[in-house]
């Protein structure tokens, strides 16, 4: 299972799911990153969290606990 705190810079993936039943889940659920959508990494702060995501058509930043919760599929050409 690879996540989007894994997720390198520039590297692109598709959401397969949120894990977890909190209410840190459901608001990054209402963040958009819901399963299907396409997300991008695009920055992340000098020592390395937060980390910011583009999607739908804007950025989103969020820590690096909170991305490990979103589990991620890399296209079959990003894939080792």
């Amino acid at each position: 299972m690879t996540t989007l705190a894994e997720l390198p810079l520039g590297g692109r993936a598709v959401v397969l799911q949120v894990t977890g039943g909190d209410e840190i889940s459901l608001r990054i659920l209402e963040m958009g990153l819901t399963p299907g959508v396409a997300v991008s990494m695009v920055g992340s702060a000098p020592l390395g969290d937060p980390l910011e995501i583009e999607l739908r058509g804007y950025r989103l930043s969020l820590r690096k606990n909170e991305a490990a919760r979103v589990e991620i599929e890399l296209p079959a050409s990003d894939s080792v």
